[in-house]
């Protein structure tokens, strides 16, 4: 006699678990009580995860790369520059999480320590910036090719920090479709990508070589 393939899945497990912290206002005590009150079994959920704790990681995991996956969808998302790259990023991220908005409030501020916090979004952190990096264009690279490497780490920090700005803007904000996160977006990447104007570095560098270079020859 076949065994009874289970139904249950990775995704259902991830859906079941955001709706059981939501309803009892608390997260899972156990897998034990957690799978017997989604009537499915331990050995079900040991198939997709370790632990109740990785699930949160999981979580935001889950809305990158659904935001990824929406993203390349859109057949004019590979000519968009860098700028409107990230602008259409984040208006996809964050319209995933306003669409789990309670969920997301709720683990976020679930301790009083912030660092505590986000220490959650810690794998997520290493895929927004490898996203980050992947989307330097030539236009915001340095030509001075041994800078290139600080620069693409001293950038995509920085976007890491607007990320997390934007996330605590978007966590505080009141208004009627959270239209003032998205006005909030507009403003602080276009000031990211002035303060990013990488013309007057390179020209500041190519100064400073003239200024070596005439040192060294005046004293030959």
């Amino acid at each position: 006699m076949a065994t009874k393939k289970s139904l249950v899945t990775r995704e259902k497990i991830v859906s079941m678990y955001m709706d059981s912290t939501l309803e009892h206002n608390a997260k899972p005590v156990s897998v034990y009580h957690f799978a017997k009150d989604n009537n499915f079994t331990e050995a079900e959920f040991y198939q997709f995860f370790g632990n109740l704790e990785i699930i949160e990681k999981v979580i935001f995991d889950m809305f990158f790369n659904k935001t990824i996956e929406l993203l390349e969808k859109n057949s004019d998302y590979k000519s968009y520059d860098m700028k409107n790259k990230i602008i259409s990023f984040y208006f996809t991220f964050f319209e995933l999480l306003t669409a789990n908005r309670s969920y997301v409030v709720m683990t976020l501020k679930q301790h009083q320590n912030q660092l505590k916090n986000m220490m959650i979004l810690k794998d997520f952190r290493k895929k927004f910036k490898n996203y980050a990096a992947d989307i330097i264009t030539d236009d915001f690279r340095t030509k001075q090719e041994r800078f290139q490497e600080f620069q693409e780490k001293t950038t995509t920090e920085s976007f890491w920090f607007q990320f997390l700005l934007t996330l605590k803007f978007w966590l505080d904000d009141e208004s009627a479709s959270f239209e003032k996160t998205d006005l909030y977006i507009e403003k602080s990447v276009k000031a990211t990508f002035e303060l990013m104007n990488i013309t007057p570095i390179d020209s500041l560098i190519d100064f400073g070589k003239f200024i070596f270079k005439e040192k060294i020859y005046s004293k030959s």
